[in-house]
């Protein structure tokens, strides 16, 4: 399916399914949803928390939501740039003990150590820095 570069709301819904599409055939061939990165040294979980995280942002641009369709590729291949500590007021980051950057390409990851289980969750996925700091 062609990913539409608008940013009207019907552009917006379109990327949405494709998403929750791709996500689908993802886990089918993907059943453990877990992808080994080098770089960390560890396996990154995509759990269900992450897919609801990428529905709120990926689909507002074209480049997010084709990152997402590179999931495989992105999440092996990224290498570390940074890690912080979890906003303290954001619902999303609480499950988290810190949060690190990575950077494959264009692509930016961010993965969170989950404090119940120790795992390494996808959180965000996207396009492009965020700052600076993060392009390095």
């Amino acid at each position: 399916m062609e990913i539409p570069k608008g940013s009207e709301q019907k552009d917006i819904k379109t990327r949405r399914q494709i998403i929750k599409e791709f996500y689908a055939d993802w886990v089918a061939n993907n059943p453990d949803k877990i992808i080994w990165n080098e770089s960390l040294h560890d396996n990154i979980h995509v759990k269900f928390s992450s897919l609801n995280e990428v529905l709120g942002h990926a689909p507002r641009s074209y480049e997010s939501t084709y990152a997402f369709t590179q999931l495989t590729d992105i999440l092996k291949n990224a290498k570390y740039v940074e890690s912080f500590s979890p906003k303290p007021n954001n619902q999303n980051q609480k499950i988290f003990s810190r949060i690190s950057i990575l950077r494959w390409r264009e692509y930016r990851v961010l993965v969170g150590r989950q404090k119940s289980t120790g795992d390494m969750v996808l959180y965000y996925i996207g396009s492009g820095p965020k700052n600076k700091k993060a392009a390095r």
